[in-house]
């Protein structure tokens, strides 16, 4: 039993997705890095610019370092509402000249000379820190004034995720009609092979010529494989061919010479039992010619409809041909024999061969096991079918044996009927070409009759 498999376009598309959602992800953690980036930008410039503000209002009056808070620098700040600030304002000597004295920054100050960033924190908050200084020039003082500020940090994240989320929307957006258009784009890539199956299901089944389909490069080892397999098979039917041939000939001739030597023995000259042994030789030795000959028509009949085209065949010619193929010259002359057809042709589609056989077979199997004074062929035509009648006057088959005698080396129960391949040859082409082998049990007006039926290539109204 085949297992299905998951279908190549599936394959293709699943792997695409994850691939654009491997870089999906590699672009949004981008995003992110580059949003966290920009707002820590923003916010700086910021902190940097109330930090100067800051240093500028510083004003030595007496000696001492007067610091007078300019509303500027706060108003910058207070861009981001929701965070909180704090702010050191310290002298050359580490004194606190105003704000919080527990705030101080993580690095060193003592050369620092420009604006100084850092992350940390104070009072279990988060905050983001900028350290600047100032040179005094009063030469009472002397040295360098500091200012420290920190910030939470609630409006750098928001503006972090609000970047990111416009990013994730526009990575989504894009992933989307990415794997759309890949949908779109594998689908049509594959339509060759589409076209190479619909190629291979119309062909027909005797056709064994190498492919000629314009694919892509990537697809002519797989039809080149075709084309070699095709190519070995044809070579092999073609063998097979010649050895039903040879084998036909070289095992018809051994049986006629058995059956010519032992028509050759004088009866006269045996005694009672040996001529009842005679008489079984003569009749195995002509059973076993029938059978083989019935085995390879059988085989010839199946190779046919698996090698040649169907093709139009007249029904009439065909049946007439066959009657007299079936019908032996040395036949009883008491036996009454007959052949009805009409005088226009009724076509069917169909082996002119096999159906020979088929009828050749129904009419020979009459002759044996069912006529004993008359046999009648007919060719009719009824409705959108032709029958091909073959009516005899002997018993005929009983009507539950019917599904059975079609059956190989089946013969009926009453032992009267046929037996070997005769009837199974012809239900067999029956069915190959849409058509059916039945049988008609017998009547004061008729005989046991069977007929093949086969379906009209054109219907015509009926005579």
């Amino acid at each position: 039993m085949q297992r299905t498999r998951r279908s190549l376009f599936a394959r293709l598309v699943i792997r695409v997705a994850v691939v654009l959602a491997g870089g999906a992800a590699i672009l949004m953690t981008a995003a992110w890095l580059y949003a966290r980036a920009a707002a820590d930008e923003a916010y700086d410039r910021l902190l940097q610019g109330a930090a100067i503000q800051i240093l500028n209002s510083l004003v030595v009056e007496e000696g001492r370092i007067k610091v007078n808070l300019p509303p500027s620098a706060f108003e910058l700040l207070g861009l981001a509402p929701r965070d909180k600030i704090f702010y050191r304002v310290v002298a050359p000597d580490g004194s606190t000249l105003t704000g919080y004295e527990d705030l101080t920054y993580p690095v060193d100050l003592a050369n620092a000379r420009d604006a100084l960033f850092e992350t940390a924190s104070f009072r279990e908050q988060p905050v983001r820190m900028v350290a600047a200084s100032r040179a005094i020039a009063d030469p009472a003082i002397g040295g360098w004034a500091n200012v420290i500020i920190a910030q939470t940090t609630e409006a750098r994240q928001e503006l972090t995720t609000e970047l990111t989320t416009r990013a994730l929307a526009l990575v989504g957006v894009m992933s989307v009609l990415a794997l759309g258009g890949t949908v779109l784009a594998v689908r049509y890539s594959l339509r060759p092979l589409d076209a190479l199956g619909d190629t291979l299901r119309r062909r027909d089944s005797q056709d064994l010529t190498p492919l000629a389909v314009d694919v892509p490069r990537e697809l002519s080892p797989f039809v080149e494989s075709i084309n070699h397999f095709m190519r070995r098979l044809d070579d092999r039917l073609r063998l097979l061919q010649r050895f039903i041939a040879d084998s036909a000939h070289q095992i018809r001739t051994p049986l006629t010479a058995l059956s010519a030597q032992v028509s050759l023995i004088d009866e006269q000259a045996l005694s009672e039992n040996d001529r009842r042994h005679l008489d079984r030789v003569k009749d195995r030795a002509s059973e076993l010619a029938r059978f083989t000959t019935q085995l390879l028509n059988h085989a010839m009949v199946i190779h046919r409809f698996d090698s040649v085209q169907l093709s139009q065949v007249d029904v009439v010619d065909v049946a007439r041909k066959a009657f007299r193929a079936a019908v032996p010259i040395t036949i009883d002359p008491d036996i009454v024999v007959s052949f009805e057809a009409p005088p226009e042709p009724l076509t069917v589609m169909g082996d002119a061969l096999s159906l020979r056989e088929a009828i050749v077979n129904i009419i020979d199997n009459s002759l044996r096991h069912g006529v004993v004074a008359s046999l009648a062929v007919r060719v009719i035509e009824r409705g959108n079918f032709v029958l091909v009648e073959v009516e005899d006057d002997g018993p005929g088959i009983p009507p539950q044996d019917w599904t059975q005698v079609t059956r190989r080396f089946v013969s009926s129960k009453s032992g009267e009927g046929s037996s070997g391949l005769g009837f199974a040859i012809a239900s067999e082409v029956a069915t190959t070409l849409n058509g059916a082998l039945a049988f008609r049990e017998p009547t004061p007006q008729t005989g046991f009759t069977v007929f093949l039926e086969l379906p009209l290539i054109e219907a015509r109204p009926a005579a």
